[in-house]
């Protein structure tokens, strides 16, 4: 048996954007939907305007808690300190599936024993959560069969994101909310195909449809289809490649479509590992900060400029179509991909996106049924395992794919966020209405940086007058890891002892303070908590 996070590898949405508007109890955590997610944010105001009840679970006010039926201002790093203590209340009145816990899902005493520690006062010591509040929301969710939960890297960016995604998945199981229309355990990707290039493969686990290179039946498979010998072993991930070329063991990288000299956590320890490489090629349509360090730059070309498919976070496959010649010497990514292979003695002979995509379909039957002739006018949604199958709007009607679900303990450290008076506040980052990522294509346009192309901090009033900041001047922010120097935004948005900087920025990049260190089985690095000193600037520092 598996947890559900476990049996569910892939990431994307169990149910449908479009289901939204019929939920009756829509709970967001670790999400600024309305920022980040804005037409997803806005089913969510429709189905708001039908009677649903909102709860928004964020250290943070964001927009969302304007809309709220009830918003939960946990304490940062305390996400599933809260989530079981809405479980032990489901429990308490008697508010669970006892049907389809006995049906579909195993370990539950073992579960229901690790969870009598976590009663409502516990939990709001623990998370600064009233308990009237974790109780109100707890009911309220487990107490309507249409309730969703919403969620992005406010939960996944922890060095316990894993426990974090168990603990949502334990209160769906227990309340049966999921399998159903309008339910469901519903992660919103952050990019437009970030969904589709996961399906293909671009993890360093699995091979295209999350088939995991270690089992030797897989492994065999893919090593017939492409008349190669393959690897037995797992990858790296992002930080983790980093750490090999800074001590000399990894000697090339190929960053394609990435910008990880700000994406990736501790700037300085990515600039570090790069400049240690032999050999850095970036293929990218515009030179960013990594592509300023490579060795050789290859021109890329943007989603206008090629064929082929999107797939988006309900895990819908649409077709994308050439609108535009690229510029210059500008290349499809599957042209240079299949022309690299073949420089290094693998030949990849596709004539067109459309053979890759039917490769990827016969590979893994969730694709199986999906062609380009029946995504001309619209996106279908996988599984779709055979050509007359209509797609799947929700997973899981029949039960899981592997089985039982297994209920997860998931243990709280006290000492997630320590008392550190050396680097007092607790920085979180996160994104803005109008830049996207980190900015490489945004920040080009004149429009938006009118608006948004500043760079700022967010302080808390009372925070604010003792440090004697006030808003827009510049601070120094400082971590173990590094320094930047950004303009203030004085604001009740944040708590007391507690910041928040957006992540577009170069200028002032949030990722000179993050950390590298990954410590659960996702190997995240923890972008959402990091010990910060903010200190006003005299003399020559401003």
């Amino acid at each position: 048996m598996a947890s559900l996070a476990t049996i569910f590898g892939s990431g994307a949405m169990t149910n449908s954007i479009r289901e939204i508007e019929d939920n009756e109890v829509i709970f967001i955590i670790g999400s600024n939907t309305k920022e980040s997610h804005p037409v997803i944010a806005n089913m969510m105001l429709k189905a708001r305007a039908k009677g649903a009840k909102i709860i928004v679970a964020d250290p943070r006010k964001i927009s969302m808690c304007k809309f709220s039926y009830l918003w939960l201002r946990q304490k940062p790093g305390t996400d599933r300190a809260l989530l079981n203590c809405m479980a032990h209340v489901i429990l308490e009145e008697g508010l669970y599936d006892q049907a389809f816990i006995d049906e579909f899902t195993t370990d539950f005493d073992e579960w229901n024993k690790s969870l009598e520690e976590f009663t409502p006062e516990a939990g709001e010591k623990l998370t600064g959560v009233p308990k009237e509040d974790i109780i109100k929301a707890a009911i309220t969710y487990a107490s309507s069969r249409k309730a969703a939960i919403y969620y992005t890297m406010g939960i996944t960016q922890h060095t316990h994101g894993t426990a974090n995604v168990n603990a949502i998945a334990n209160i769906a199981l227990l309340t049966g909310n999921i399998g159903r229309r309008s339910t469901g355990i519903n992660p919103l990707r952050g990019q437009n195909n970030v969904q589709g290039a996961c399906d293909a493969g671009c993890l360093p686990n699995v091979f295209p449809g999350y088939q995991r290179i270690r089992i030797p039946k897989i492994h065999k498979k893919f090593e017939n289809a492409w008349a190669a010998a393959l690897s037995p072993n797992p990858g790296l991930t992002a930080p983790e490649i980093t750490e090999k070329a800074a001590e000399g063991i990894i000697k090339a990288v190929y960053v394609m479509g990435e910008n990880p000299v700000l994406g990736d956590p501790n700037m300085g320890h990515t600039i570090k590992g790069f400049k240690n490489l032999d050999f850095l090629l970036v293929q990218d349509i515009f030179l960013t900060e990594t592509a300023r360090l490579a060795d050789v730059v290859l021109p890329a070309v943007c989603f206008a400029e090629k064929d082929g498919t999107f797939t988006n976070t309900e895990r819908r496959v649409q077709r994308v179509r050439k609108a535009l010649l690229p510029p210059g010497e500008a290349k499809e990514d599957s042209w240079i991909i299949a022309e690299l292979s073949r420089r290094m003695g693998y030949e990849m002979n596709y004539s067109s996106s459309e053979e890759i995509f039917d490769e990827l379909g016969s590979l893994w039957p969730a694709l199986e049924g999906i062609t380009y002739a029946k995504i001309q006018q619209r996106g279908i949604q996988w599984p779709c395992p055979t050509k007359n199958h209509p797609g799947t709007e929700y997973l899981y009607k029949s039960g899981f794919p592997r089985g039982k679900a297994a209920f997860t303990p998931v243990p709280f450290d006290r000492d997630t966020v320590k008392e550190d008076k050396e680097y007092p506040f607790v920085l979180s980052t996160g994104r803005n209405l109008f830049h996207y990522h980190y900015g490489s294509m945004t920040r080009r346009v004149k429009a938006i940086e009118s608006h948004a192309g500043k760079a700022y901090l967010e302080m808390h009033p009372d925070d604010a007058a003792k440090l004697k900041i006030t808003s827009d001047a510049s601070v120094k922010i400082s971590s173990r890891n590094g320094s930047v120097i950004v303009p203030v935004r004085v604001t009740e948005r944040v708590r007391q002892g507690e910041v928040f900087m957006p992540m577009h920025y170069a200028e002032a990049a949030v990722n000179i303070l993050t950390d590298e260190k990954a410590l659960d089985y996702s190997k995240t690095p923890g972008y959402k908590i990091t010990q910060v000193r903010v200190e006003a600037l005299i003399g020559e520092e401003k």
